[in-house]
């Protein structure tokens, strides 16, 4: 919405607006056929047809089912381990926790040059999404360690 010069402009254009507002109750029968074109139009463009449904050809040709699927029906990817590029962050620390089967905390964190909240957040984030299982734990008085999900 724009600002008004001055307050008898908005006044004016205010009132403006609600008197077209009363002549648009006069002619809703206008609207209503103006609905029934809309609608006829999104009909002719088509809309996305059901799996198994007829969808008619653009140009007269031969009708075929649709192969589409309804969004409700799709099923979720499932992220698959892949393994890193050679020479990466993510595959020097997958090779570190396959090594010994743990890795602490503090091992990463000098082989990378990271920090405590940085090994943690690529645990939680950058492995989970490569698809690995990062299993963590902390033994009574012990340091931090990871280890791949078997």
């Amino acid at each position: 919405m724009t600002k008004f010069r001055d307050g008898k402009t908005a006044v004016k254009r205010i009132w403006g607006r609600i008197e077209r507002l009363g002549d648009s109750v006069a002619t809703q029968s206008e609207s209503e056929s103006v609905e029934k074109d809309r609608v006829q139009r999104k009909a002719k463009r088509g809309a996305p047809a059901a799996q198994g449904e007829l969808v008619k050809g653009g140009s007269g040709k031969k009708a075929i089912a649709s192969t589409r699927t309804p969004k409700s029906q799709k099923t979720a990817k499932v992220p698959e381990t892949s393994s890193s590029r050679a020479g990466t962050k993510t595959a020097q620390v997958v090779a570190m926790l396959q090594r010994k089967g743990v890795a602490t905390l503090v091992e990463i964190m000098e082989k990378m040059g990271w920090q405590r909240h940085t090994v943690r957040g690529f645990m939680a984030g950058a492995l989970k999404r490569a698809g690995h299982a990062v299993e963590s734990f902390k033994p009574d008085g012990g340091e931090r360690t990871y280890r791949l999900g078997q």
